[in-house]
């Protein structure tokens, strides 16, 4: 018998994306709530408990409010929202994190789907931070720039002349500047720091795609390493994963375009340095929706199924993603 999936939430942006990469599958089946009974919360509590995995695609409250809706403990949870990801018995679903993170996440009851600035930076300094290269008191500062589609459905329809206003709207909007941005206390406890980073994102007028960069003086890490320093520990951590490659140092692209990786699960970490003035920059590229996103959160579940299949990519035709 195929496991069952309900998506709650699955008209948004992250739900469309994860009901496109599992179109076609016929290891799964997909559990919908009937569209005249979308608002009905009966009915969405009885899928919530019929299924095999839950996957939340919801406002935080919404998705708090979800989780506590499921009351059949044969029910595992995998939560796209921003609510559980440092919420005690919840496993962080970046498969990637440490040597037995892929293990944990396939035994795991709750699973919590990082943010697409979080892995990002994550996948930057857990490495470093676990070789002893990078201090965990270290002063981090974090930018990021997402493509538009990480704003939600409403920002997309406005985008794409299909709404009236929003905050975010235009070529390119710095945001957050209350420097309180909802992934930090992911980027602290993930990314192996005992402070909050310095995360300043922003948003630009293309659809998906991200980079995520971290600046660095090497004279004020531990050891003063070099650049290529940096870049081992990033290739001893990721050799052999699938989904993230560090790029060669030498002959690296010194101009970066954050839509390369849109449509695919793959994540390109980067590594720069001038020398001579002791500057160093880590760079991370992926798509807000696939790595970011839906992508992570289909190789979650197929982790939790069981179903990890080493042809599979996660990645989604556009004109299939519905948004």
């Amino acid at each position: 018998m195929k496991p069952s999936v309900f998506i709650d939430g699955e008209a948004g942006t992250t739900g469309l994306q994860i009901r496109a990469r599992l179109a076609g599958r016929t290891d799964v089946e997909l559990v919908s709530v009937d569209p005249a009974r979308r608002k009905d919360d009966a009915e969405r509590r009885r899928l919530l408990n019929a299924v095999d995995v839950a996957v939340l695609c919801l406002p935080d409250e919404a998705a708090r409010e979800a989780a506590g809706m499921v009351e059949n403990p044969a029910t595992r949870i995998l939560d796209a929202s921003s609510a559980h990801r440092v919420t005690e018995g919840w496993t962080y679903g970046l498969p990637e994190l440490t040597a037995t993170q892929e293990g944990e996440i396939a035994e795991a009851r709750r699973v919590s789907v990082p943010g697409c600035y979080a892995t990002g930076m994550v996948a930057l300094t857990r490495p470093l931070v676990d070789a002893g290269l990078l201090g965990p008191d270290h002063p981090l500062s974090v930018q990021g720039a997402s493509g538009y589609s990480g704003g939600g459905r409403q920002l997309v329809d406005v985008m794409e002349g299909r709404g009236g206003e929003h905050r975010l709207a235009g070529p390119y909007r710095a945001y957050a500047l209350e420097l309180a941005h909802k992934h930090e206390p992911e980027m602290q406890r993930y990314g192996g720091l005992s402070g909050r980073p310095l995360f300043t994102p922003s948003v630009g007028a293309w659809r998906q795609g991200m980079l995520v960069q971290i600046p660095l003086f090497t004279r004020t890490l531990p050891g003063r390493p070099t650049g290529a320093d940096l870049h081992a520990a990033l290739s001893a951590h990721y050799a052999g994963r699938r989904f993230v490659r560090v790029v060669p140092m030498e002959g690296a692209p010194t101009v970066l375009d954050p839509e390369a990786l849109a449509d695919t699960n793959d994540m390109e970490l980067f590594v720069y340095e001038n020398a001579e003035l002791g500057h160093a920059l880590l760079v991370a590229r992926l798509d807000n929706l696939g790595k970011g996103a839906s992508g992570q959160a289909v190789q979650d579940l197929d982790l939790m199924l069981g179903l990890s299949d080493p042809t599979r990519d996660y990645g989604v035709p556009r004109e299939a993603a519905g948004v």
